[in-house]
């Protein structure tokens, strides 16, 4: 669907979870790519600090939230 969108003209933001999804922009010549926003844990609230930076993000946070809303989660963190 994106390489679609794009070979007609759009441009925009898709969001993802799915890591598997990353690999789309090397197929893309170019017409797209990586980026994420960085996020920390303070008082118990996800915070992101929005500021986009390139490649795709390399921390999780969804253990953390677990954790933070009472969760036992067993990790190699």
């Amino acid at each position: 669907m994106v390489r679609e969108l794009v070979s007609k003209g759009a441009i925009g933001l898709v969001t993802t979870h799915d890591l598997a999804l990353t690999a789309i922009p090397e197929t893309m010549d170019g017409a797209g790519r990586n980026c994420h926003f960085e996020d920390s844990i303070e008082d118990g609230r996800l915070k992101f600090d929005y500021r986009l930076r390139p490649g795709v993000v390399r921390t999780s946070n969804a253990l953390k939230l677990m954790k933070g809303v009472g969760l036992k989660v067993e990790s190699s963190e």
